[in-house]
């Protein structure tokens, strides 16, 4: 890795940075243009492939916010996340027949620590830049906020959807209009965790 970075370059790798601490997702080229003042997203784009190249970051230009950051592109320490994979009806989310791996994630990626990666399955959150095969990172909690992407459980199946919270009920909202939103009483809720961030997971694809 070539750790030169021009002075535009550096700029646009702590933007990136900035948004992932943030939001939990990298930005789009769009977003990046716009934060940057750059005049088009292809200014953008040149600068992204130059990180690319000197080992900063990759690029997945097949998908929205497609820019993950590379383990490089940190300095200091780790945490050692577990992995759940698909989970067992019936069983908690973090029991060890659910668990695929560990993952060395950087501290300080994330605005809040996580405390597991949950791979998810299928596409309900596409429109929110969450794919099929993803890593997001959660947050172990039993409370969360209304508009807050939640870790649900509903009938043993363990989901990831937009919470909306009313008086009596509770609406777990999908980010992809070919599926409907659940709607659960607020009693029956029961959340998991807390969406921190993505991570986008290259041995998945």
């Amino acid at each position: 890795m070539s750790s030169t970075l021009t002075a535009r370059q550096q700029q646009v790798l702590d933007c990136i940075r900035e948004s992932q601490s943030e939001t939990g997702m990298a930005p789009t080229r769009a977003e990046i243009a716009e934060r940057m003042g750059f005049q088009s997203k292809n200014a953008a784009s040149d600068h992204l492939r130059a990180l690319e190249r000197k080992g900063y970051i990759k690029l997945h230009g097949d998908r929205s916010r497609g820019i993950q950051l590379l383990n490089s592109a940190f300095w200091g320490s780790e945490d050692e996340l577990p992995v759940v994979g698909k989970v067992a009806a019936g069983s908690p989310i973090e029991a060890v027949e659910n668990l695929e791996r560990t993952v060395p994630v950087p501290q300080g990626l994330f605005r809040q620590r996580p405390t597991y990666l949950l791979r998810v399955q299928g596409d309900s959150m596409i429109d929110a830049g969450i794919f099929d095969g993803d890593l997001i990172a959660v947050r172990k909690s039993q409370t969360a906020r209304s508009g807050e992407i939640v870790v649900a459980r509903i009938d043993d199946e363990v989901t990831v959807k937009t919470l909306k919270l009313n008086r009596n009920n509770a609406t777990l909202l999908p980010a992809n209009e070919a599926y409907e939103p659940i709607r659960v009483p607020a009693d029956e809720l029961i959340i998991e965790g807390i969406f921190v961030g993505l991570i986008r997971d290259t041995t998945a694809h």
